[in-house]
This record gives structure tokens, sequence and C-alpha cells, in this order.
């Protein structure tokens, strides 16, 4: 199955999309919160279809989608509380949205140990986007497929 639609029919799963891909950012979250579910952001960079509350992950347990902005941008003592929390919400939904660009450097980063996929999305200059989507699990990259779309 396309990778793609497979994380948009996850029950429950880590997944940390990187480069800004805010349009994919949004497909995923609606997807997830037509299906019922009810989600918490720590804040919304775009727009949404679905309804949504806005406050701390870190704070309430009564949510099935979570939103998490810039988690590689966190402090120390805040990605700790994160790596805590994400260990201990594997049966939630949880889209960790990060604006910078990491694809294959993900194994520099401790948070490869908490997701299940990684979806790094590029706009090249030549006209069209890269996405990159990797399957995770222990740390260690299982399963990768790139997606090129022409503008």
């Amino acid at each position: 199955m396309n990778m793609l639609k497979e994380i948009a029919r996850l029950g429950a799963g880590r997944v940390l999309l990187t480069g800004g891909g805010k349009r994919l950012a949004r497909v995923y979250l609606n997807a997830w919160l037509r299906a019922g579910r009810r989600g918490l952001a720590e804040y919304l960079p775009f727009q949404i279809d679905g309804e949504v509350y806005i406050g701390s992950p870190f704070e309430s347990d009564d949510f099935e989608v979570y939103l998490i902005v810039n988690p590689l941008s966190k402090g120390a003592e805040e990605k700790e509380r994160l790596y805590s929390w994400l260990s201990e919400h594997s049966d939630k939904l949880v889209l960790l949205y990060e604006t910078k660009y990491i694809a294959d450097s993900i194994t520099r980063y401790r948070i490869r140990e908490f997701i299940d996929y990684l979806i790094a999305y590029r706009w090249e200059t030549a006209g069209f986007e890269r996405i990159e989507v990797m399957k995770l699990e222990n740390g260690a990259v299982v399963e990768r497929k790139t997606y090129v779309r022409r503008r």
C-alpha cells in the first residue's frame, strides 16, 4: 500500500513531518479528525477544517490526536519531557510538525527512537515537491519511499 495513505489510516502512531509541509500536515490532521477523533494542538501554524482544542499536550490524556509544533527546536528539558510523553502515549495519534528539513540526518536526533514515521517534505527549485517517507522501528529505518510531484 502507498505509505502516505497508510499514515492517513493509522489508528495510533507518532509521525514526524519535517520541512514545513503545511498542506500535507493539514491533510493528515483533517483525515484523523474526520474519523471522529478529538484533537489537541499546541497551536495551529496552519488552518484545518476540523475542530481542535488548543493547549499543552502534556496536561491532558483525553484526546486521540495531538499536534506538537517544532519538537526539534525545543530546549533540552522540554525535549526530555516530550520524549517521556511520547513513550507513554504510543496508543495515540501524534503529529510532530517541524519546520526544519530533516531526512537522512534523523539518525543524529534522539527523537528517532520515539517515532513510527518520518515524512520529509521539500520544495525543490526545479518546480517539484519531493516527499520522503520512512518507516522506523526502534530508531532504525525499515522501509523508505520517495514521492515526487511536479507543480
